[in-house]
């Protein structure tokens, strides 16, 4: 009866470490262990390797449970055949299979999974070197299986994944809200085009090239943007752009007969459909603040600076000197303005008439 006793705690303690096991590796994400790997200690880079190529160390666990499963009830059930009658080796099957099923299954892959990580850092070196041991019979499974498991591996993870998990994040209370939103406006970025940011032509604020300082003075200190388009002879003809601060120094140094196209910067160009994401990337190449952006026709649609690309990731930023804040909607409101005047002219026309 010892005996009996001594082999079914033996099934079921390594059933269950087998089980636990298998539970807690594959609990633990590449991205997890990944992390872990910074460290440098062995036990996490060896779970690094493991969760890299796993289907070697799950082969391995697999071999093992089942040995002790079935391996251990044959013996198990000789045993009890000579000390049970046939009874009560029913009675004793029965306990036996609840046994397994409780306590070398549900309980150990429950802990393994709640305690994913501190389990799978202690078993990683031990299963790598399980692993090495049952390489013959683990490349023989790999063989039989191999028509079943080939194909290109998926992603790690994907930008649904991780937005997820900054909401999750956040109602966990890992995470800020203005971090989790900021998560979320960076995702954003490839879905918006300069079309959708940019302050429209009726909006703009330009000077002519040809004219001096002394003609432009009274733009220049009402423009309320530190940057200025400056065109030719018209607004679809874009030669540069003037930062107001050296216009004013400029005319500080009283050099008011100065040319506004000899104080001009030159001027990136970009297409309406040209996504957020690709722009920021134009600002830090180019070290410059505004692009202007061209219809399909390459007429002029307006402008897109770096601080329109930014709210997108913050907000609105709004300063001390900026009276319009949203100069998107005040470029719209013109435009109903401006249809409701030419409405009224053309009815006074025809009232005239």
């Amino acid at each position: 009866m010892l005996q009996l006793a001594i082999a079914v705690l033996i099934v079921l303690t390594g059933s269950a470490l087998c089980s636990g096991s298998e539970a807690a590796v594959l609990s633990v994400s590449l991205i997890q262990a990944r992390q872990l790997a910074h460290s440098r200690r062995g036990a996490a880079l060896a779970l690094q390797r493991i969760r890299e190529n796993i289907n070697r160390p799950i082969s391995t666990m697999v071999i093992l449970n089942n040995i002790f499963n079935i391996v251990g009830s044959v013996v198990i059930g000789r045993m009890a055949a000579d000390l049970f009658d046939d009874a009560m080796l029913g009675v004793f099957s029965g306990v036996l299979t609840f046994l397994i099923i409780v306590f070398g299954e549900i309980l150990p892959k429950t802990l393994g999974t709640r305690y994913s990580v501190p389990i799978a850092l202690a078993i990683a070196i031990p299963l790598m070197g399980l692993t090495w041991v049952l390489t013959p019979l683990v490349w023989l499974l790999e063989k039989v299986t191999s028509p079943f498991t080939q194909g290109s591996q998926g992603p790690t993870t994907n930008e649904a994944e991780i937005q997820l998990l900054a909401r999750i994040g956040y109602q966990e209370g890992l995470i800020e809200d203005n971090e989790a939103d900021m998560i979320q406006r960076v995702f954003r970025l490839n879905d918006i085009t300069a079309n959708d940011l940019m302050t429209p032509r009726v909006a703009l604020t330009y000077l002519h090239g040809d004219d001096t300082l002394a003609e432009a003075k009274d733009e220049i200190l009402n423009s309320q943007h530190s940057r200025i388009v400056v065109i030719d002879d018209s607004v679809d003809r874009v030669t540069g752009v003037a930062l107001r601060s050296e216009l004013l120094t400029a005319m500080v140094a009283g050099k008011y007969d100065a040319a506004i196209t000899s104080l001009a910067r030159p001027v990136q160009f970009v297409p309406e459909v040209q996504r957020a994401d690709r722009l920021l990337k134009i600002f830090r190449s180019s070290r410059e603040h505004l692009v202007v952006v061209l219809d399909e026709y390459g007429g002029v649609s307006g402008v897109v600076t770096l601080e329109d690309v930014l709210e997108e990731l913050t907000g609105e930023i709004v300063d001390e000197t900026d009276r319009n804040v949203d100069l998107q909607a005040l470029a719209r409101l013109r435009r109903r303005q401006l249809l409701r005047k030419q409405q009224v002219d053309n009815a006074d026309y025809g009232s005239s008439g």
